[in-house]
């Protein structure tokens, strides 16, 4: 019986889960038109992360390197990255944030504080604290794949963990 009580939290968790897209679209209306939510993972990426190759932005984005591509381009075409030659290999270049770049960035998490001020106005300091504790303890279940450096290799597929147990 408890398995089972197990399993309706699990399909009832799955559903609130399928929900976060629309509090994320809620959470991006506010962000300047020209800064579309993939421009702003590729600025908040090179923020948290420092200067790198396309080919580790790709990895990081979890999307395919000619996606990313585009998506450096806007970004770049409107003065928020540069492109330099990386000084150990001349024949790759970095990409990095630039001063107009970091100047963007503070604009989206504004965008994003005040989404969150005013759609949780009515929690208490500790509701937030309780659901800032449980999404990081969420994501550390799951791994933070974008933590991981390229040399630590990949996590098990969930799938083959399932097949497996």
């Amino acid at each position: 019986m408890a398995a089972r009580a197990a399993r309706r939290s699990y399909e009832e968790l799955a559903r609130h889960l399928s929900g976060i897209g629309a509090v994320r679209r809620e959470m991006v209306r506010g962000f300047p038109q020209d800064c579309p939510p993939a421009s702003a993972a590729v600025l908040t990426l090179l923020h948290k992360y420092g200067e790198m190759r396309m080919g580790r932005l790709s990895e990081l984005m979890a999307i395919d390197m000619s996606v990313t591509s585009r998506h450096v381009s806007h970004v770049e075409e409107r003065g928020w990255l540069e492109r330099h030659p990386d000084p150990q290999d001349g024949r790759s270049r970095l990409l990095s944030l630039t001063e107009r770049g970091n100047r963007q960035l503070d604009t989206l998490s504004e965008a994003t504080t005040e989404a969150l001020e005013t759609f949780l106005h009515d929690w208490t300091e500790e509701d937030l604290a309780q659901l800032n504790e449980l999404l990081e303890r969420l994501r550390e279940s799951f791994g933070d794949s974008r933590a991981r450096l390229p040399h630590q290799g990949h996590r098990t597929d969930h799938r083959t963990a399932l097949k497996n147990k």
